[in-house]
């Protein structure tokens, strides 16, 4: 099993934003946060990349709007979307500044 792991790894996408102007993009570190959560590494997830779990949130309750009508489903996908983009622009200001 830890053979399929590193082979992961080793197959994950580069940024091209990091690689060409040697700045992080506003998805730097998704990839490997999600690769973290599947080996059970929940901290380190949320530390690579704080936006995994509100992106998690939103897209569970866009599956589960899908199928349920959900009451007042437009205000909690509005207000979703914003702590996603939100944590998401406060990472990578963190990201810069350090």
């Amino acid at each position: 099993m830890r053979f399929l792991i590193n082979s992961f790894e080793d197959y994950m996408l580069p940024c091209l934003s990091k690689q060409l102007f040697n700045l992080e993009c506003f998805g730097c570190g998704l990839q490997r946060s999600v690769f973290l959560l599947f080996q059970g590494e929940i901290i380190a997830a949320f530390k690579m990349y704080p936006a995994i779990y509100p992106l998690i949130v939103l897209a569970l309750f866009l599956i589960l709007n899908f199928f349920y009508k959900i009451k007042y489903s437009e205000k909690i996908k509005i207000a979703l979307v914003v702590l996603s983009i939100a944590t998401i622009i406060i990472n990578y200001l963190i990201k810069i500044i350090n």
